[in-house]
């Protein structure tokens, strides 16, 4: 398939190793041309250099942390055309609640919410100009399911979900997109960047990494979550042919959040004693109402379907 991507511009923060490192690769492999971002030039350098190698001059590069991007004139001039900013370096840390101070709580909002949002804001005048564009949040499966030895961290996840989403909003009806992508908590572990735990954080953490009763999706998730594949998502969203999909929360988590239902009926009945005039399904953000025909009018025969978002 061609993604059109050749010759688009793209900016992935924290992208010299990990998560990150694999979406510039698969870009490149696509045609697009990366600038790659690291906080130091050891590496930085051989990122560029390996991206090079498999598309001559597809790779450049900018040093400096993402969460200082926007508050100087610099960063701004040499990626005018670029499409879609991410929020690396993001920090996690087990820590129990009540270890968590306030500065720990602004150091999480400061570099995981924070550095997407000032990228977003630096770039969004001339993705406006040009009416085309797309932003992609990383967030995490932590998003939605909040890690109780990471609260501080779940948090952050959230946020993110509601930038992309009110940004999402506020661009409907433009060439631009916004996009959140939610990979399972271990793709992403080359990508982090760890304070030091506390000691018993650490061993809550390491036991309750997964909840006990989703060991065959954690299983299912240990073969499917390699970071190519959540790359490969990444560029897709972040091709022309997505332009349907925006405000999305896009779990590349193997199974590991399950998603819920609920009926009007007593869950303790067989399911073909429920009656079928109405069925709620709710998935990370979206509603879908169906109404069966036994319940329409009689000149209807088929399900009725209404899909939209919380207010």
């Amino acid at each position: 398939m061609d993604l059109r991507l050749t010759g688009k511009l793209a900016l992935v923060s924290g992208s010299t190793a990990g998560i990150g490192y694999a979406i510039a690769e698969a870009l490149v492999r696509e045609g697009a041309r990366v600038v790659v971002n690291g906080r130091t030039r050891q590496s930085v350098e051989p990122a560029v250099a390996s991206l090079n190698a498999i598309a001559p001059k597809s790779a450049f590069r900018v040093l400096g942390r993402s969460e200082h991007a926007g508050r100087g004139r610099r960063s701004r001039a040499p990626f005018s055309r670029r499409r879609d900013p991410g929020q690396q370096p993001r920090i996690f840390e087990p820590r129990a609640f009540e270890e968590i101070t306030d500065d720990d709580w602004s150091r999480f909002f400061e570099v995981n919410v924070l550095s997407g949002i000032r990228l977003a804001r630096l770039y969004l005048p001339s993705m406006r100009r040009n009416n085309w564009g797309r932003i992609i949040f990383i967030s995490s499966e932590s998003g939605v399911q909040i890690p109780p030895e990471m609260i501080h961290y779940g948090m952050t996840k959230t946020a993110q979900l509601a930038v992309s989403r009110g940004l999402a909003e506020a661009l409907a009806g433009t060439g631009i997109t916004v996009n959140c992508v939610l990979p399972d908590q271990r793709a992403r572990a080359a990508s982090r960047i760890s304070s030091r735990p506390s000691p018993n954080a650490k061993a809550r953490h390491s036991r309750s990494s997964r909840p006990s009763s989703s060991r065959r999706s954690a299983d299912v998730a240990d073969q499917a979550l390699r970071k190519p594949r959540v790359a490969s998502l990444v560029v897709y969203v972040a091709s022309p042919l997505s332009s349907a999909t925006t405000g999305a929360a896009l779990r590349v988590d193997g199974g590991v959040v399950k998603s819920g239902s609920v009926n009007s009926s007593s869950r303790s009945k067989p399911q073909d004693q429920i009656p079928t005039s109405l069925r709620l399904n709710l998935d990370l953000g979206t509603w879908s109402l169906e109404l069966m025909p036994a319940q329409l009018p009689a000149y209807s025969d088929t399900p009725h379907r209404v899909t939209g978002s919380p207010s």
